[in-house]
């Protein structure tokens, strides 16, 4: 790690400074668990009559343990609920009381729900056979404090223990995200200090940089959707069908499959919400600006062992943004089908998504050699109130898995989804420090179709001492992209004071022709080995991928480029378990990507170039302090990078982003829940075209970036929770000359939500402050040079009740 990467530490205590909000919280918290050492941790509890199972869910969530219970040992049980003050203990002992169950902690925290142990004396009893059923729910799933899985899914191996992962991975709950407000999964994973939100607030797209490496621009085909590519909605995630949002840091061609738009910081995989307990969740929300919003989830479990299940997921929100002259339509409908059976396991899920925007905001390109101007009001709206977006999705996925042995499991699922983008605007430029812009307004088409496909097998076995869990698998994902523009009158305005123009009416273009389309398939093979007792895991695996890429002239149609090309990207990663609570761990992985398509704006624009590689180097220690996890990991990644010279953009320089990444969660004393981190990378360009450049800094890339969120619950407010956040961001370049910089900047969220009862039922009301010093910034650079601009003070209220 080189010296001036401990530089930003400073700032880190600086910014802590600032921070004394969090650190009140924290040590309140910590001053009241050890003024409670004498009695066990109490807490009062507000959880209303139910079936057994979804009470012992409740409990368990707002306790902040782990909880996990055979399938059926609940059902057909009611329970009264629980009112009153208890320890994790005594609120178990309370709710199992008359039921025959029984709950036990092992070493790890972690409650099992059991039949009581029955007299082994007598000789009329037959020794009692425990089932545990394989699939957690979502709250057991959550580690202490609620805001963070304890397991994850990583591509094709499947979902893991993050104690078990050879690699850096955080997922977000489904508790976690209905707390946030987060209405897209850009607001979820923007707590995570490896990632940075590149889209300004009110755009019609989402992207993002991980580990300092950008995943799409604008398109974000590259989301997985339940560990596939090519299926979620492709433009923009809604949260609403997410029972969790997973942020993989690294390149994962082996785990996911190559990467469709050249993500290789890392992968964002959201995995859809299932039927679990019977629900009937009613959300009504409002956003400032003017825009109410509301949402249904509704959860079933049919059939005679509840086999069946079905969960619904429908939002509709209408009305301005606190945006100037920006207003949203989105409606969503999301349905999930699963079959749980003795041997086969099926899924269907089915999302229809669509999205109307008037006045979408709009990233500016800034001028090369003009210095960043001054961040404008951050209300500011440069495009016209006469622009607009429009956008239907729609995506299906249907999986299957059947056990032909204990040990051994055949998978297979398809995928497909099918966008439609209707708009009128263009990127603005800034031509000078005034804020002056020009931009020719287009009205675009576009339809993007894809396709996804997967099928393998997957044994576990054992060669003497070790133990292996072998999965063989083929995938192959297809998408065509297909355009027609038609350009508008050229106008001018300014960032600072904009300038409202006459409206324009551009015809649709006469056709939508055919751009691109590409083919990436491949062969996979991976292997988990372990020994003495899991206390040292190997995983191996290779994949070949092939490549076919073929782009088109838009007036012709011929054919312009083609590739077809394969390559082999291993991955090794190994973990080894010192003590039962601490996992130091190593990988090496590699990325393939598409090659790059030069941009608008250089001379061979449109020109696809052949796929690269990029290679990690990670090691990093895990320690499970039994309610806090810390993580501490550091890393390298070398990855060709883009340039644009004399006119012309190629592929032939490198980019290597040298990190440390710090992260916290969990719950840090009784009451008191954190989740907070820090990353700072060394980006540097160690080649390139022009010895000027040669050792710059990367294009939107931080030296350090820091997220802390905090929760308490107040001692004296039973059911009221106080919540913050504070983000932190260092300065960062817009071009590789490093002679255009955007300044650092620091925001603070805060927060607090109610949980009680309305005639009997659960009700949670929530609001959130978000930037509430309402704080003008640039939030960060894409590679092409476009500015984003930080979201307005923005008020979100919500209520949300269980019937």
């Amino acid at each position: 790690m080189q010296a001036h990467l401990i530089k930003p530490v400073r700032k880190v205590i600086q910014v802590l400074f600032v921070g004394l909000t969090f650190t009140t919280l924290y040590q309140a918290g910590i001053s009241q668990a050890q003024a409670e050492t004498a009695a066990p941790a109490r807490k009062t509890f507000q959880i209303a009559p139910g079936p057994l199972a979804k009470v012992l869910s409740e409990f368990a969530a707002e306790a902040g343990v782990l909880m996990s219970a055979s399938a059926s040992l609940a059902d057909g049980m009611h329970s009264q609920g629980l009112q009153g003050s208890y320890s994790v203990e005594e609120g178990f002992a309370a709710l199992l009381a008359t039921t025959g169950l029984v709950a036990s902690k092992n070493d790890s925290g972690r409650y099992t729900i059991t039949r009581k142990p029955v007299d082994r004396a007598s000789p009329d009893v037959l020794p009692e056979v425990q089932v545990q059923s394989a699939k957690e729910t979502s709250n057991s799933n959550a580690y202490a404090g609620g805001m963070i899985a304890r397991r994850n899914r990583l591509g094709m191996l499947g979902d893991i223990d993050v104690q078990d992962a050879p690699f850096n991975v955080t997922g977000f709950t489904e508790e976690a995200i209905a707390n946030q407000q987060a209405s897209t999964i850009a607001d979820v994973v923007a707590r995570d200090p490896s990632v940075r939100r590149t889209a300004p607030s009110g755009d019609v797209a989402d992207a993002f940089f991980v580990r300092g490496f950008p995943i799409g621009d604008n398109n974000i085909g590259e989301i997985a959707f339940d560990g596939l590519f090519g299926v979620a909605p492709n433009y923009r995630l809604m949260t609403d069908y997410a029972e969790r949002v997973e942020v993989l840091k690294g390149p994962a061609a082996m785990l996911y499959g190559m990467s469709p738009n050249s993500g290789v910081g890392g992968s964002i995989n959201l995995v859809p919400k299932r039927a679990g307990n019977d629900l009937t969740r009613v959300r009504l929300g409002y956003t400032s600006g003017g825009q109410p919003n509301g949402a249904v989830d509704v959860s079933r479990r049919l059939g005679d062992a509840r086999q069946f299940g079905i969960r619904f997921n429908g939002s509709h929100r209408d009305g301005d943004t606190p945006i100037d002259h920006q207003s949203q339509r989105a409606t969503l409908g999301a349905l999930a089908l699963d079959y749980q059976g003795e041997r086969l396991r099926a899924t269907l899920d089915l999302i229809d998504q669509v999205e109307k925007v008037d006045g979408p905001s709009r990233r500016p390109f800034l001028t090369a050699g003009v210095a960043v101007p001054g961040a404008p009001d951050n209300r500011t709206n440069i495009t016209q109130r006469w622009e607009w977006y429009d956008s239907h999705e729609r995506s299906a996925l249907l999986r299957g898995e059947y056990e032909l042995h204990d040990q051994l499991a055949v998978f297979g699922s398809y995928g497909l989804a099918h966008s439609i983008v209707d708009r009128l605007f263009n990127t603005p430029v800034i031509a000078n420090t005034a804020g002056n812009t020009s931009v020719t307004p287009a009205r675009a088409e576009f339809e993007v179709d894809r396709h996804s496909a997967e099928a393998g097998v997957r044994g576990k076995f054992d060669t003497g001492p070790l133990k292996h869990q072998v999965t063989l698998q083929f995938s192959q994902y297809e998408d065509k992209y297909s355009l027609g523009s038609v350009n508008g009158q050229a106008y001018s305005s300014n960032i600072y004071t904009p300038i409202a123009q006459p409206a324009q009416y551009v015809a649709a273009p006469a056709s939508v022709t055919r751009r691109s389309e590409n083919t990436l398939s491949g062969v996979a093979v991976s292997d988990r080995l372990s020994i003495l007792d899991e206390q040292l895991q190997l995983t191996l695996g290779l994949r070949r991928q092939q490549v076919q890429s073929d782009t088109y002239s838009p007036t012709t149609g011929a054919r312009t480029a083609s590739y077809d090309q394969h390559a082999v990207t291993p991955m090794a990663g190994l973990l080894f378990k010192p003590w039962q609570h601490v996992s130091l761990y190593a990988n090496y992985s590699e990325g393939l990507s598409k090659g790059d398509i030069a941009p608008a704006g250089t001379s061979n624009v449109g020109e696809a170039f052949a796929p690269y590689k990029a290679k990690q180097h990670e090691v990093g220690v895990k320690v499970d302090h039994g309610q806090i996890m810390t993580t501490v990991s550091v890393f390298q990644i070398e990855r060709p990078a883009s340039q644009t010279s004399n006119g012309r953009f190629a592929v032939d320089g490198e980019q290597r982003n040298r990190g440390l990444e710090l992260s916290v969660y969990g719950a840090v004393a009784e009451g008191v829940r954190l989740y907070s981190g820090a990353t700072f990378i060394d980006a540097e360009l160690t080649k390139t075209n022009n010895p000027l450049t040669r050792g710059n800094n990367a294009v939107g890339v931080p030296r350090m970036q820091l997220s802390l969120n905090a929760e308490w619950d107040i001692p004296l407010l039973s059911g009221f929770t106080l919540t913050g956040g504070l983000f932190h961001s260092d300065d960062q370049y817009v071009n590789q000359a490093n002679t255009q910089s955007l300044p650092s900047w620091t925001t603070f969220d805060l927060g607090g939500r109610y949980r009680t009862q309305l005639a009997g039922k659960p009700l949670v009301l929530r609001a959130d402050l978000r930037n509430v010093t309402d704080k003008d910034y640039w939030a960060g650079a894409s590679t092409y040079g476009t500015l984003s601009l930080g979201a307005p003070r923005t008020l979100l209220l919500s209520a949300t009740m269980d019937f």
